[in-house]
């Protein structure tokens, strides 16, 4: 009984002078912690002026240029193939046979379902005149007629089936891709050719929502490629998309035809110049300026050392400025990084 008391006493004085360190140690704790955020209580940050500037009022985006049709071809029976007609480059037709599989197992089964048609064929025709002279009933010449439309369904099967050993395109374009060689065996739907159609190319451009309503299909657009900086292009635009994506962009496809050397290729990046061009003053800041999206209209003021929360409403963008149409003046001072320490009121320290 003694020991047990002298364990109880023991355990109670070794908990309490845990709970006395660990108090006297948080203590100690938070008193550095508030010498530390006294010393910096001020945010570092970078700023900005919004000023007045002459700026085009075209909206320019940057996008990239797709095929019209592109389309990936595959083997629609197994076997091995014995002829490839095409290589990568060459220009295609709808209909046309780009490799031949070997059909010997497929013209086996033809000729069988060949014979066997020609069998149910002769049986009717007998049936038929025994019908005439009684030797037969209107029954059977029907079982018959049966059997003969039943082979006549299996050999048209088998020459669909037995068509399938030439690879064909189904699209006019060029070869992009050869995925098979002479000699090697594809199963039922193995990759044999890539062709793409650029006899037009679609420019897809994503539209922020601040300029999407003045867009609509059929609307011309002038386009601009880099790579050919002294041909001039229109295209037109073809589809706006009902939904934005996460980044709150609004996708668009703008149509351009091909010049007749297919200069154009799927890949290429192009410029979609919307609207005419004018010289406009209107108030712009930074878009780093913004917090989160520029949708949210929301920045921070710098006024003497302190952040201060204001709505704006954003206008069209130019580049990597945005138009401010309301909430702002000239000459005001907006913060452009450190946006995500900040809270409105917080200290601030200007940082070069």
């Amino acid at each position: 009984m003694r020991k047990t008391i002298i364990t109880v006493v023991l355990l109670v004085l070794a908990i309490a002078g845990t709970i006395y360190v660990l108090n006297k140690n948080k203590a100690k704790n938070e008193e550095e912690t508030a010498i530390v955020a006294q010393e910096n209580p001020a945010v570092a940050v970078r700023i900005d002026t919004a000023k007045i500037s002459e700026l085009d009022s075209r909206y320019v985006v940057n996008g990239t240029f797709l095929p019209a049709h592109e389309l990936q071809i595959s083997a629609e029976t197994m076997g091995r193939v014995t002829r490839v007609l095409v290589e990568e480059g060459a220009m295609v037709r709808a209909g046309q046979t780009l490799a031949v599989i070997q059909g010997d197992k497929l013209n086996v089964s033809v000729s069988s379902a060949q014979a066997a048609y020609h069998t149910a064929q002769s049986d009717l025709e007998r049936f038929e005149s025994a019908l005439k002279t009684g030797g037969v009933t209107q029954q059977q010449v029907e079982q018959v007629r049966l059997q003969y439309e039943n082979a006549k369904n299996n050999l048209e099967s088998a020459r669909l089936n037995a068509a399938d050993v030439s690879i064909k395109s189904s699209i006019n374009g060029i070869v992009n891709k050869k995925l098979i060689e002479l000699g090697s065996y594809v199963n039922m739907g193995t990759p044999a050719f890539e062709v793409v159609d650029v006899s037009y190319l679609k420019l897809r451009v994503n539209v922020d929502e601040k300029n999407v309503p003045f867009l609509n299909v059929g609307q011309k657009v002038k386009i601009h490629v880099s790579v050919y900086s002294d041909q001039d292009f229109e295209g037109e635009i073809v589809f706006i998309a009902p939904k934005a994506d996460q980044s709150l962009n609004f996708p668009v496809d703008i149509k351009i035809a091909n010049n007749t050397e297919k200069s154009l290729r799927a890949g290429m990046y192009g410029t979609a110049i919307f609207g005419e061009s004018e010289q406009v003053n209107t108030l712009i800041i930074p878009r780093d300026a913004f917090v989160g999206s520029v949708s949210a209209g929301e920045v921070f003021v710098y006024n003497e050392g302190v952040a201060k929360l204001k709505n704006v409403s954003a206008g069209r963008t130019f580049g990597d400025m945005v138009e401010v149409t309301r909430g702002l003046e000239e000459g005001e001072v907006v913060i452009t990084s450190g946006q995500i320490n900040l809270l409105d009121g917080k200290a601030v320290e200007i940082i070069k």
